[in-house]
């Protein structure tokens, strides 16, 4: 399904569905099974250059494997930086794209914004936009920037009004990639709690991993209907094929590989659990 159809039923029963960035079939095995087992409806996505390494014919197979399975998702392109980026995901079966603007000038940002969403809503795919701007530690693949802008609250129902979105990402103070040690990061929830009173539309998450469970949990509870998760699961999957490796020396696929599935599950489901989408399944 779209976004918006995924993140209405969300909004009405007050969960976060888990968007996961998958580039490899491992990594994605690991999320449409563990959303499988929990019963848990999930985004698959991807940002431009993990489609590119990942190629359309990849997520060709992603598509056929989620439209048959027996819960809900979406498939979604993450920091979509131009038109071109938009178009090719949604030539390629993509049910939802996002037009990231956010380091466009506000008027620039709407307009760019407008046009994708015209084109994407003409072949029914979902659009989600941006205003603010999300950190990055640069160990990510989605980008970033070093000085976070906060979403302003009072451009919010401009924004939305004027671009037809159906869902946004805002900026609180997240940042993509892993957190370096000794490093706290602070999500501005009362800023949340603003732009959630004057949204029409669900708000998105992003940098999701590597924050504080407490803080997470509080901000899908507030309104927070999608949130982003990179990082964490395959930082647990790559961990546990360096230590499968050096401990056996092995190669056959099935073996070094199986474990680092299984650790990354174990972080999938305590985010699926983190954000109320446990269960869910069965509300679509």
């Amino acid at each position: 399904m779209n976004m918006e159809k995924m993140l209405k039923t969300a909004d009405e029963h007050h969960f976060a569905v888990g968007a996961f960035n998958a580039t490899e079939s491992s990594l994605f095995r690991a999320v449409a099974e563990e959303a499988e087992k929990q019963n848990a409806p999930a985004i698959i996505q991807a940002a431009p250059g993990e489609f590119d390494f990942a190629t359309r014919e990849f997520y060709a197979y992603v598509r056929e494997r989620l439209a048959n399975s027996p819960v809900p998702f979406v498939l979604h392109l993450d920091h979509g930086k131009s038109m071109d980026e938009c178009v090719r995901a949604i030539q390629a079966g993509y049910t939802s794209v996002m037009f990231d603007g956010s380091a466009l000038p506000f008027e620039e940002n709407i307009r760019q914004t407008a046009e994708v969403v015209k084109i994407a809503h003409m072949a029914g795919v979902s659009v989600e936009g941006e205003i603010g701007t999300i950190g990055t530690m640069n160990n990510s693949d989605e980008g970033g920037v070093e000085n976070v802008i906060y979403t302003n609250p009072e451009e919010v129902v401009e924004f939305v009004s004027r671009t037809g979105v159906d869902c946004l990402a805002v900026a609180i103070g997240t940042a993509h990639g892993i957190y370096p040690k000794g490093f706290v990061p602070k999500l501005q929830l009362e800023l949340l709690k603003e732009i959630r009173d004057v949204s029409p539309v669900p708000l998105v998450l992003h940098g999701g991993s590597n924050n504080p469970d407490g803080e997470i949990r509080e901000a899908c509870r507030i309104g927070i209907r999608k949130v982003n998760i990179s990082s964490d699961f395959k930082y647990a999957f790559f961990k546990e094929l360096g230590e499968v490796l050096e401990k056996t020396g092995g190669f056959i696929p099935a073996k070094v590989l199986a474990p680092a599935i299984d650790a990354a599950k174990i972080v999938i489901a305590e985010k699926m659990e983190l954000f109320g989408s446990v269960g869910k399944a069965a509300l679509y």
